[in-house]
């Protein structure tokens, strides 16, 4: 993996694994950086044959958020930040676009993942961790709030109380904490890590892939809806996954009992 590309793009089956490749400097964002994960993400999205999607990082952190430098020598000339237009433009279409995914996507979270960082790992449907890893909400160490999608995320994955004690203190939480809270599902050792987000991932792609999208759309619509509309909404999602191949599938393979072999439609 070269230091060169600050994002490496793998396809392994149907699995495509995004990793962010600035190690020297934790994966930190800059320009090129979420550039070049916008684009993968679009790339991912758009791709039938790509059943799955992984974000992790190279070295030891997943990311620990916005590079500062740049930011820095704009202060010190005295220069005009316009924060919320970066973040609509390098930020907020990666947000949206993973949260819009009719495929799962996974955060592999190796290491640190702060600030934008911890966003773009919290935007993912599913969180796993290496038994190292630590997620840290410190915005108001640097005097600005959450962004990056975290503020809608961060209660609704592990309530308003927690949420609110995460990002004010900027205190990391480690892995075996997260997974206590309810912000990652699983941990693994970090000599298994990579292997065992591997074998998940690749299970997932093996998966009924537009009961999934469904099963995203519907999970979405439950957090914007009342109950009574939401009730509407599950039907409409069950009728067009009924109306699937892969569901055929599935109950010809559980008559037989016989694992399935889903293809995605």
């Amino acid at each position: 993996m070269t230091s060169l590309s600050p994002l490496h793009v793998e396809r392994a089956g149907a699995v495509t694994v995004l990793t962010l490749n600035r190690p020297d400097v934790l994966n930190a964002f800059n320009e090129a950086l979420t550039e070049a994960l916008n684009a993968a993400i679009a790339d991912c999205a758009a791709d039938p044959s790509v059943r799955a999607v992984v974000i992790t990082g190279a070295g030891r952190a997943f990311s620990a958020g916005q590079d500062l430098d740049d930011r820095l020598a704009m202060i010190e000339k005295g220069g005009e930040l316009h924060l919320g237009d970066e973040l609509r433009r390098r930020y907020h279409p990666a947000i949206a676009a993973i949260r819009g995914m009719r495929k799962p996507v996974v955060a592999a979270v190796n290491g640190v993942a702060a600030g934008a960082g911890l966003g773009l790992a919290i935007a993912c449907d599913v969180r796993v961790a290496a038994s190292s890893a630590t997620f840290r909400a410190a915005w108001g160490r640097v005097g600005l709030v959450p962004d990056a999608g975290s503020a809608f995320f961060l209660p609704r994955l592990i309530g308003w109380g927690r949420a609110l004690d995460m990002t004010l203190s900027g205190d990391p939480v480690p892995a075996e904490e997260a997974l206590r809270i309810g912000l990652v599902t699983r941990v693994w050792p970090d000599a298994e890590f990579a292997a065992k987000w591997r074998e998940y991932a690749t299970a997932l792609a093996e998966g009924a892939t537009e009961a999934f999208a469904l099963t995203k759309e519907g999970l979405a619509a439950s957090m914007a809806r009342g109950f009574d509309e939401f009730l509407e909404v599950e039907a409409r999602l069950q009728d067009r996954a009924g109306g699937t191949a892969d569901y055929a599938r599935g109950v010809k393979a559980f008559a037989a009992k016989r694992r399935p072999e889903f293809e995605g439609r």
